[in-house]
């Protein structure tokens, strides 16, 4: 048997606060009257409808607005993840950058993000920059930029060691020319 209630508070997969629904006796007697989240739609609380929807359009109106405020904040926000990684020449990293890390920094950042609205198909392992969307509210969706990089002493170490190659290359010319020149000096005092 069902009955007629009118919901006062939002139930995911039912309706929100002011809509009319059919749900099974049991559970609105059950669950639903008790916890005060519906009662049984009558001809006195048709007019308490009104009341709701408007409610309900200022609260969605809010959220909009705090969505797309938020939504500008992100994108200008850039998020680096330092990760430690293997050899310079495998490019190996150890560890990953998940949905959680990044609710976490974004959290230090002074922004509270449900983990669960970042889009990630998988953890980020790769050491390159990424465009994350997170979904902050049905019709606004953000986009956010992360970057992951290599430990600052790898980077540093890759730039000595560029720097080394290129020293190591100019240096055996170094020494024919020194040497070319201790000939010559040789040469110059055999002759006096």
């Amino acid at each position: 048997m069902l009955v007629e209630v009118l919901l006062h508070t939002r139930i995911d997969g039912l309706g929100a606060e002011g809509d009319l629904v059919k749900v099974k006796s049991g559970y609105a007697h059950n669950f639903l009257l008790p916890k005060r989240m519906a009662t049984i739609a009558t001809m006195a609380t048709k007019h308490h409808i009104e009341l709701l929807r408007k409610r309900r359009a200022e609260r969605e109106a809010a959220e909009f607005q705090a969505a797309q405020e938020l939504a500008s904040r992100l994108q200008k926000l850039k998020l680096v993840f330092t990760l430690a990684s293997g050899s310079e020449e495998q490019e190996k990293v150890f560890g990953a950058v998940t949905a959680q890390n990044i609710a976490d920094r974004l959290k230090d950042e002074g922004i509270e993000l449900d983990r669960k609205k970042i889009r990630m198909d998988r953890p980020l392992k790769e050491l390159r920059a990424y465009s994350l969307s997170i979904d902050l509210h049905p019709d606004v969706t953000a986009q956010l930029s992360v970057e992951l990089v290599p430990p600052a002493e790898k980077a540093k170490g890759k730039e000595a060691k560029a720097k080394g190659e290129t020293r190591k290359k100019s240096s055996p010319r170094k020494a024919k020319s020194s040497a070319a020149s201790d000939r010559e000096d040789h040469s110059a005092d055999a002759s006096e």
